[in-house]
């Protein structure tokens, strides 16, 4: 089973998510999100995947996001695109394995894909 997480070492949520994927006996192919930016296709596969609508991915209280004058009513394009072009604004960790998603908020919620 190859497993995949979008990871960002300075956070708490994804380092736990990593630990826990670790414990398991799964080393995970480790992408550096805000290094390598998921291109829009790569977001919208990652919402199909996780089920989610752009908004319920973006992390809505961070500065970025509201000095791009973003708010829950923005379309799902715009948001799409300003999580490609800033990926700071994608909430993390995103854990994947085939045809299937979570966010690793809780942690633990990565325990359901594996």
């Amino acid at each position: 089973m190859t497993v995949t997480i979008w990871h960002n070492p300075r956070c708490s949520k994804s380092r736990e998510t990593l630990s826990l994927l670790r414990d398991q006996g799964i080393e995970p192919e480790i992408r550096l999100y805000l290094r390598d930016a998921p291109t829009e296709n790569e977001i919208r596969e990652a919402l199909a995947k996780l089920g989610l609508s752009a908004i319920d991915l973006a992390r809505q209280g961070e500065t970025r996001f509201r000095e791009l004058g973003l708010d829950a009513e923005t379309g799902e394009d715009t948001l799409v695109a300003a999580m490609a072009m800033h990926p700071i604004l994608i909430e993390r960790p995103v854990v994947f394995s085939g045809d299937r998603a979570v966010l690793g908020r809780p942690p633990t919620n990565v325990l359901d894909l594996i």
